[in-house]
C-alpha cells in the first residue's frame, strides 16, 4: 500500500462520524488540559486508557493523538498570559510570549501562537505522511555517539540564551547540570546528592523545576511590585489583528521550524521541548536583530511554537513505524496501543492500515479543529488578564500547586516548587537567566547516559565519537557555534576597554 492509497483509507477513518467526534473530543480535551500548568497530555492520555478499554482501537487512539497535540497547541496559552508554562514543550514559548501579554499585546501573541502552531503541525503532518516509512531508518541509526553530540549542539546554545553576562549565563547552566545528576544513577544503581532522602531517588520533575523558576518567582515579583500601578496596566487584550510586516517575520520561521522541528521530534527523546528551545535558539543566532529576543520578538515566539507542535507529529513516526517511544507521552500511548490489543512497529502500516493512517489523517482535522477553536476564544481566553491581581496571584499559586501534585501525589515535590520559586526569584533579582538553567537540566541527564554508553560500547574509547560520521559533524557544529559567539565577546570586551 503506497501513501495515497493509506492517506485514502485514513481519511475514510478520520472523516467518519465516529472519527470527527473523538478528533473533536481529543482537541478539546487536550487544549483545555494543556492550559492548566503543569497537567500536561501524560496525565489525560493516562486516565483515558481505562475509559477506551474495549473500545475500537482506531477512534480510541484518534482520540488520544488528540489529546497530545492538543496539549502542545493549548500549552501556550497560560505560558503567555501568566508566565506559567502549561506544559514542557511551551516553556520556551514564555521566553517572548510573556513579554508581549506584558506590553499590553495579549491578543496578538495568542494570535501569533495559535497560527504558527497550526502551521507547524499541519507541514510536520505532511512529512509524517510522505516520509514516515523512510525517516524511522533515520532514527536508528542515530546511537549513542551521535546523541551525545546532537546534545553537545543543543548545549553550546546557552551563549545565546544569555541576558546580557555570559557567565551568569554559564553559572546558571552549571547549576542546571548540578539539580539533573540528583537521583539514583541510571547505569550504577548509585545514590547520588540524595543526602539520605528517599524522595530524591527519582530526582527533581522538569516541570517542579519550570514551575517554580518562571511561574512562582513571577508571583513573588508581583507581590514585590504590587503598589507599582504600571504592571495592571499592561495587562491589556490589545489587537489579534496580525500585520503584513509582522506575518512576513514569521513565515521564515515557520518554515524553518516546521522541518527542524519534526526532524528532532522523530529521533527518540528529543521531542518538543528540546525541539522547542533548539528551534528559539536558531531562530535568534540567524536574526540580524537578536537583541530583540526576550523583549517580545515576534520571530521569537514563532519558532518555538512552531518547533513544538512539528515535533509532536514527529516523535508518531518511532512510536508506529518502529514500536519505540520518543516521549514520556509517546511511551503513555506506547501502553494505550497495548492495551487496545495493537502492537505498533513495521508490521503495523500493513496489517492495521486503518490505525497507521488514521492517526495521521486524523491530524489534519485536529489541527483545523485548534485553529478554528482557539482563534475566536483568544477574547475570552485573555480574560484571565481583567482578573484582580491578588486574585490571579492565588489562581497561579493554586494551578501551580494542583500540576506538580498530580504528577507524583507527593508533598515533598510541594516543597521543591516552593525552593525553586524562591530560587527563580533571587536569579531574577541578580540577572542571572533562567533559561540556560532550564537547558542544561533538559539536555544534561539525555548528554549524560549517551556519553558513558558510547564509552562503554567502546571499551572506555574517546574515538567512538570520531569514528561515528553523524557524532563528529554534529560535534564540528557544535564546537563552531561554541567558539564563533565567544571570539565576538571576547572582540566587543577589547573595543570597550580599549574605548
Amino acid at each position: 500500500m503506497n501513501a495515497i492509497e493509506g492517506m485514502l483509507t485514513g481519511f475514510q477513518v478520520a472523516f467518519s462520524i465516529e472519527g470527527i467526534m473523538f478528533v473533536l473530543i481529543g482537541v478539546l480535551v487536550g487544549t483545555f488540559i494543556g492550559m492548566l500548568p503543569g497537567l500536561g497530555p501524560i496525565s489525560a492520555i493516562a486516565v483515558m486508557i481505562p475509559i477506551t478499554f474495549g473500545m475500537d482501537p482506531a477512534p480510541a487512539l484518534v482520540m488520544m493523538a488528540g489529546v497530545y497535540y492538543g496539549a502542545i497547541f493549548g500549552g501556550s496559552t497560560s505560558s503567555i498570559l501568566l508566565n506559567a508554562p502549561g506544559v514542557s514543550g511551551t516553556v520556551a514559548t514564555a521566553f517572548d510570549g510573556y513579554p508581549m501579554a506584558q506590553q499590553g499585546k495579549a491578543g496578538k501573541a495568542l494570535a501569533i501562537a495559535a497560527i504558527s502552531s497550526f502551521v507547524g503541525g499541519t507541514v510536520s503532518v505532511v512529512l509524517l505522511m510522505l516520509f514516515a516509512p523512510m525517516l524511522s531508518s533515520v532514527a536508528i541509526s542515530f546511537d549513542p555517539p551521535a546523541y551525545f553530540a546532537l546534545m553537545f549542539l543543543g548545549l553550546t546554545a546557552i551563549t545565546s540564551l544569555s541576558e546580557g553576562s555570559t557567565i551568569k549565563a554559564l553559572i546558571s547552566a552549571v547549576v542546571g547540570f548540578m539539580v539533573v545528576t540528583i537521583g539514583i544513577d541510571p547505569q550504577t544503581g548509585t545514590q547520588r546528592f540524595t543526602f539520605g532522602n528517599v524522595n530524591l531517588l527519582e530526582g527533581i520533575d522538569f516541570l517542579v523545576i519550570a514551575l517554580g523558576l518562571f511561574a512562582l518567582a513571577e508571583v513573588c515579583t508581583l507581590i514585590i511590585n504590587r503598589k507599582d500601578l504600571s504592571f495592571d496596566n499592561k495587562h491589556k487584550l490589545g489587537s489579534l489583528k496580525i500585520s503584513k510586516e509582522e506575518f512576513k517575520e514569521m513565515r521564515g520561521p515557520m518554515t524553518r521550524q516546521s522541518f527542524l522541528g519534526f526532524i528532532l521530534g522523530v529521533l527518540p527523546g528529543a521531542g518538543a521541548t528540546i525541539a522547542s528551545f533548539i528551534g528559539y535558539i536558531t531562530e535568534k543566532r540567524i536574526s540580524k536583530k537578536p537583541e530583540e529576543f526576550g523583549k517580545g520578538s515576534v520571530k521569537g515566539l514563532a519558532a518555538p511554537e512552531t518547533a513544538n507542535n512539528a515535533a509532536t507529529s514527529g516523535a508518531f513516526v518511532p512510536l508506529l513505524s518502529l514500536g519505540i517511544p520518543g516521549s514520556g507521552t509517546t511511551a503513555v500511548m506506547l501502553g494505550a496501543f497495548l492495551v487496545l490489543g495493537v502492537q505498533p512497529g513495521p508490521l503495523l502500516m500493513t496489517d492495521r492500515p486503518e490505525i497507521f493512517w488514521g492517526i495521521i489523517a486524523s491530524m489534519y482535522i485536529g489541527n483545523v479543529f485548534l485553529l478554528i477553536l482557539n482563534l475566536p476564544l483568544i477574547p475570552y481566553i485573555s480574560k484571565i488578564l481583567k482578573i484582580p491581581r491578588p486574585l490571579l496571584i492565588s489562581l497561579v499559586i493554586m494551578f501551580s500547586i494542583i500540576g506538580v501534585y498530580a504528577i507524583s501525589f507527593n508533598t515533598f515535590d510541594l516543597y521543591m516548587l516552593l525552593l525553586f520559586g524562591v530560587v527563580g526569584f533571587l536569579m531574577r533579582l541578580f540577572s542571572f537567566p533562567a533559561p540556560p538553567f532550564i537547558l542544561a537540566f533538559i539536555l544534561g541527564g539525555m548528554m549524560e547516559q549517551a556519553f558513558r554508553q558510547s564509552l562503554t560500547i567502546s571499551n572506555g574509547s574517546f574515538m567512538v565519537f570520531v569514528e561515528s560520521p553523524i557524532a563528529l559533524c554534529l560535534l564540528i557544529l557544535g564546537l563552531l557555534s561554541f567558539v564563533f559567539p565567544m571570539i565576538g565577546y571576547l572582540r566587543r570586551s577589547k573595543k570597550t576597554k580599549q574605548g
